[in-house]
C-alpha cells in the first residue's frame, strides 16, 4: 500500500466514533495521519489538532463532518490541494463536489474503513 498521507477532519477521541476507528486503521496500515477535531487528545499516538494547520503533502482528506459543518472548511481543504477527498456515509455534499471539481480535486463517496479493509484505499 502506498503512503497516502491522510487528514481526518472531524476526528474524535470517542472510540465508538468512525473517525476514531479510521485513525486506528490508518495507523495499522502505516499511513501517515493528521487529525483535526473539536477536542485535543491523542488516538494511536496521533495528536488531534483543534486549530487548522497548514499541512503539506496531504494526499487524502477523509471527512467526518456533516455537510453544514463542512462549509467552514471548504477554503482550507481546497488550499491543502489534496489528491482526493473522501465523503464518508452521512457527509455527502453535492455543493462541495462542485467546488472540488472546479479545483480538479478528486473525491469519492465511500467509507474509509471499507476502503482500508478491502485494500482499495
Amino acid at each position: 500500500m502506498s503512503k497516502k498521507n491522510t487528514l481526518v477532519l472531524g476526528a474524535s477521541l470517542n472510540s465508538d466514533r468512525y473517525s476514531n476507528m479510521a485513525i486506528l486503521r490508518l495507523c495499522e496500515n502505516a499511513i501517515e495521519v493528521k487529525a483535526f477535531g473539536m477536542k485535543k487528545g491523542t488516538v494511536c499516538g496521533i495528536e488531534i489538532a483543534t486549530e487548522l494547520q497548514p499541512y503539506q503533502n496531504i494526499h487524502t482528506v477523509t471527512l467526518y463532518l456533516n455537510p453544514k459543518r463542512q462549509e467552514a472548511y471548504y477554503d482550507y481543504i481546497l488550499d491543502l490541494n489534496p489528491t482526493r477527498v473522501i465523503f464518508n456515509p452521512g457527509t455527502e455534499n453535492p455543493e462541495f463536489y462542485k467546488l472540488l471539481n472546479e479545483a480538479s480535486i478528486n473525491y469519492e463517496v465511500a467509507c474509509t474503513l471499507v476502503l482500508l479493509s478491502t485494500n482499495q484505499y
